[in-house]
């Protein structure tokens, strides 16, 4: 099941996405159920099994040609923001080896042990998720601006002190995520040893599909440890291909990074946790390895994610209009 939200006169209404990426159709949910009872995603995740019951039903209907035309939509001509427009709270990982060893030999020093002792992550800030389409970003942000290719999952039932070989139970579905990093703002910022902070929390773009996790099963590989998914990651910048990964590289699982968050801590419905950035996965890593030459992103800029199985999240760079404030770049 495919899961979005889209706006109609301004107003966000939950949908489910049927057919091909990018070209399928919407089925508008409020039109076809009880009013008020699944007012949105959020909802649905935080209702469970009873309320993907009811979207199942609403698929039967409209296979069955029971939907009416007025509440199916062209997902061409359909404004889709974040599947999860307002997250209950959001962490990022840290959990493909590749992507850490290559940055941080591009600096020139060694791979650090204890990556491989547990999965890290940060919070982020879940009150600036963006979906597909236009992005906003001030001037100081648009200096060495930056994608991250990265997965992430929404938590489906609350638990503290989950054991990754029970963890996936936990996950109600997959979408993607890009990180958007000011990467000259992180860099100075993170001399204070504090951090990520503005460098980080201007935007991190989600969808344009939640997608349950059922619909992955057959490219679930599993393990003690947790499932991984045989999933290709590519990221293009004005239709030219920069990136490619798979999600099945994750040294650490999504399990696995469940397992750490859950440590002492109950986790929600939800909530949003990211794999971290996918080897080839973000221009700092492409720079540094001599791929791109010194490339970051510009207004007028498209960036695609696409990742088998979830969909392709399209964003557009715009220079957000001058604050009034000091935008001095810090050096």
């Amino acid at each position: 099941m495919r899961i979005v939200t889209f706006l109609a006169n301004d107003e966000e209404r939950l949908g489910l996405h049927v057919g091909p990426f990018g070209t399928g159709k919407i089925i508008d949910v409020a039109s076809t159920v009880r009013a008020g009872f699944l007012p949105d995603a959020l909802a649905v995740v935080k209702t469970g099994e009873a309320a993907l019951d009811m979207l199942r039903q609403v698929l039967k209907d409209y296979e069955a040609g029971k939907v009416s035309g007025s509440a199916v939509l062209d997902e061409a001509k359909t404004k889709l923001v974040s599947p999860i427009p307002r997250p209950v709270s959001m962490r990022d990982g840290y959990a493909f080896r590749q992507h850490v060893e290559t940055a941080r030999r591009n600096r020139g020093v060694p791979m650090i042990p204890e990556f491989d002792q547990f999965p890290i992550f940060y919070f982020t800030n879940h009150l600036a998720v963006t979906g597909p389409g236009d992005l906003p970003v001030q001037k100081l942000a648009l200096e060495r601006l930056d994608f991250e290719l990265e997965a992430a999952v929404v938590v489906g039932k609350r638990g503290k002190n989950i054991p990754s070989s029970e963890a996936d139970a936990h996950i109600f579905g997959y979408l993607i995520m890009n990180d958007w990093s000011a990467r000259h703002l992180q860099m100075e910022e993170m001399k204070l040893n504090l951090g990520p902070a503005k460098g980080k929390d201007f935007a991190t773009s989600l969808g344009p599909y939640l997608v349950t996790r059922d619909e992955l099963a057959s490219k679930a590989i599993p393990s003690a440890k947790g499932e991984r998914h045989d999933l290709r990651m590519r990221c293009f910048v004005n239709g030219k291909q920069v990136s490619d990964g798979n999600l099945k590289d994750m040294t650490w699982t999504f399990a696995q990074i469940v397992e750490r968050a859950s440590y002492g801590v109950e986790l929600h419905p939800g909530e949003v946790i990211g794999s971290g950035t996918v080897g080839t996965g973000c221009f700092l890593e492409l720079n540094g390895s001599k791929i791109t030459d010194n490339q970051w992103l510009r207004p007028g800029d498209e960036c695609v994610l696409e990742i088998d199985g979830l969909g392709r999240l399209v964003n557009t760079i715009r220079a957000a209009p001058a604050t009034g404030l000091d935008e001095t770049l810090p050096r």
